[in-house]
C-alpha cells in the first residue's frame, strides 16, 4: 500500500457533495495529503465554508448533478482542470415509508440524485482520464444497498444500483487505465443520521433515542462510523495498487437481521 502523500499529492480532486457531511470530510482528507480539491455542490454558501476549512487551493463549482445541462456546463467550466481523481458522494436520504406509502416523485428524486447523478458526472469526466491513460473514481454507496433497511426502499434501491454501476463500469475503464471502486458506509453519525431518526420515530411511534439505539444495535462495534473514517477509507482506496471494481464496507459491523 503506497502513502496517501505520494498518491494524492498534486492531484486535482473533485468531490460532489463537497457542501456539507461526508463530501466535506473527503475533501478534508484529500486535500490533506496534497490534492488541489475542486467543491462540487447546488449552493454556493456551504461549499465556500469548505472551501474556507482549505485554504486558497480549493476551487468551488455549483451543480445539480440530476440535471444533464448543469452537468455538461461544469464539465465546461472545468475543462482547464486535470481532473484525476472523482469521488462521486453527492446524494439523498428519500423518504421514511413503507413502500406503498412512498410517491412516485419521492422514487425518481432519490434516483435522480443517487444514481443519474454518479452516471451523469463519470460520463461527463471519464473521458479526459481515458484519454491520459489513468484516474480514480471512488462512488460513495451504502451498506443500505446490500442488507435491509425497512421503510427505505428508494434509498437501497438506489444504493445497490451504484454498487452494479461501479463493478461494471470497473470493467469498462479498468483496461484504460482507470480504476473503479466505491465504499459502502453504515451509519454516519451527524445530522443526517439524527433527522432519520427523527422520522423513524415518527413513523413507529418511539422515540429517536430508541430509534437510535434500535439501528446501532444491528453493529458489532454498537455505534455509528464518522465521517471522518469514511474519508480515510476514500483515501485508503486510492491507496491499494491493484484494487478494481471493489466495494468497501466500512460500517462498525452491521448486520442485517
Amino acid at each position: 500500500m503506497r502513502a496517501p502523500d505520494e498518491v494524492v499529492g498534486g492531484r486535482t480532486a473533485l468531490v460532489t457533495g463537497a457542501g456539507n457531511g461526508l463530501g466535506r470530510a473527503i475533501a478534508l482528507a484529500l486535500a490533506g495529503h496534497g490534492a488541489r480539491v475542486v467543491l462540487v455542490g447546488r449552493s454556493e454558501a456551504p461549499l465556500g465554508e469548505t472551501a474556507a476549512m482549505i485554504g486558497p487551493t480549493a476551487r468551488v463549482a455549483t451543480c445539480d448533478v440530476s440535471d444533464p445541462a448543469s452537468v455538461e456546463a461544469l464539465a465546461v467550466h472545468l475543462a482547464g482542470e486535470s481532473i484525476s481523481i472523482l469521488v462521486n458522494n453527492a446524494g439523498i436520504a428519500g423518504p421514511v415509508a413503507d413502500l406503498t406509502a412512498v410517491q412516485p416523485h419521492e422514487w425518481d428524486e432519490v434516483f435522480a440524485v443517487n444514481v443519474r447523478g454518479t452516471y451523469l458526472v463519470c460520463r461527463a469526466f471519464l473521458p479526459p482520464m481515458l484519454q491520459r491513460g489513468s484516474g480514480d473514481v471512488v462512488n460513495i454507496a451504502s451498506v443500505s444497498g446490500k442488507r435491509p433497511l425497512p421503510g427505505r426502499t428508494p434509498y437501497t434501491a438506489s444504493k445497490m444500483a451504484v454498487l452494479g454501476l461501479t463493478t461494471t463500469l470497473a470493467h469498462e475503464v479498468g483496461p484504460g487505465g482507470v480504476m473503479v471502486n466505491s465504499v459502502s458506509p453504515g451509519p454516519v453519525a451527524g445530522p443526517r443520521m439524527d433527522r432519520n431518526f427523527a422520522r423513524e420515530a415518527e413513523r413507529t411511534g418511539t422515540s429517536p433515542a430508541q430509534a437510535e439505539e434500535e439501528f446501532v444495535s444491528r453493529a458489532a462495534l454498537r455505534r455509528m462510523v464518522t465521517a471522518e473514517e469514511v474519508a480515510t477509507a476514500t483515501v485508503a482506496v486510492l491507496c491499494v495498487p491493484g484494487l478494481c471494481g471493489a466495494d468497501v464496507d466500512l460500517s462498525a459491523g452491521m448486520i442485517a437481521r
